[in-house]
């Protein structure tokens, strides 16, 4: 079956420009023009009703609204970015990225937009100002993370609060009962980001449930930052063995600071980081995977269902998965 993607490739132009060409929805140069038409008629393609439905004037072209807020750290985003764009190259479909920080007035000047069929939105925070708009636009989305509310909604998230508590649960059952979290930069907090604050309800949860003692603290992205946070959990908690990084950027600072206070991993302290698979393993830490990629690849699925007219469930959660690694090994007990 001929697609659009096969037309784009013959005729040297995007497939939104194809899209373009037989919707009407934008002005196309008449050479241009000629030319994806002629590409159609050599192929013999036929605008179908499935997921493209350009007979119903689609522009197959999404928004992903990732602000680039303090506290983002682009690396791990971009892997969910790189996997929504792959995942909307298979449909057919380009992706408009919006990164101002404007809230629900950047997405309502966007919405208005015939050009944007649906939108992914992400860095979504509990009490987030876009979803009621989100709930009445008349273009579907879909959510990497979630609200405290996901009525009216289709989200898809990792379990954050099973992964602070299967941290927790892994280093207990190692014996250790002293454990210190090293959260997101205090903005991510303060902006009341969900995947940040539920991860560290469910640290919380789980070391009141094992009967840890535990302290938690955000740590910002620069090496004395760390250092000042390791410091601080030490000084509150002399008897720490363990500690939980919910924080990419500060990951590569962690064993450093450690060492520099005195501590060594794991024989001191066991580190467990809640993070990508490739970082983890470069780094030879013990870890709950944040799957990015197929956080990435479910939401733009879900957004090509919703955009089908397909019914989709208000919230899809990932279970956490653990992998030991170096960093971590049960707690000798000391004479």
């Amino acid at each position: 079956m001929v697609t659009i993607a096969d037309v784009a490739r013959h005729a040297g132009v995007a497939p939104s420009t194809v899209s373009y060409v037989l919707t009407g929805k934008r002005s196309i140069s008449p050479q241009t023009r000629t030319k994806v038409r002629e590409s159609i008629r050599l192929l013999g393609y036929h605008p179908h009703a499935g997921a493209r439905a350009l007979a119903t004037s689609r522009a197959n072209v999404v928004a992903l609204v990732l602000p680039l807020r303090p506290g983002v750290h682009l690396p791990v985003v971009m892997r969910f970015v790189t996997a929504a764009v792959t995942t909307a190259r298979r449909h057919d479909m380009d992706v408009l990225l919006v990164t101002a920080d404007q809230g629900a007035q950047g997405l309502r000047r966007v919405a208005g937009s015939a050009q944007v069929d649906g939108f992914l939105v992400m860095d979504v925070e509990l009490d987030d100002d876009r979803v009621p708009l989100l709930r009445q636009m008349a273009q579907p989305s879909v959510l990497i993370g979630r609200p405290a509310a996901v009525k009216g909604l289709t989200c898809v998230d990792l379990d954050f609060e099973s992964a602070g508590a299967r941290c927790v649960d892994h280093l207990a059952d190692l014996g250790h009962r002293y454990i210190g979290f090293l959260g997101a930069p205090s903005v991510v907090y303060q902006r009341n980001t969900g995947y940040a604050q539920r991860t560290m309800a469910g640290f919380g949860a789980a070391a009141m449930r094992r009967g840890i003692a535990s302290t938690a603290l955000p740590a910002e992205d620069d090496y004395e930052s760390v250092l000042a946070s390791v410091r601080s959990l030490l000084r509150t908690q002399p008897a720490m063995t363990a500690l939980v990084v919910h924080n990419e950027a500060a990951l590569g600072w962690v064993a450093g600071s450690l060492r520099a206070l005195g501590r060594r991993v794991p024989d001191d302290v066991a580190v467990v980081a809640i993070c990508p698979d490739e970082l983890a393993e470069q780094m030879q830490l013990t870890s709950v995977q944040l799957p990015a990629e197929e956080l990435g690849r479910q939401a733009m699925e879900l957004l090509v269902a919703r955009l089908n007219g397909h019914p989709t469930a208000p919230l899809t959660l990932l279970p956490p998965k653990l992998a030991g690694r170096a960093s971590t090994a049960p707690r000798l007990r000391r004479a």
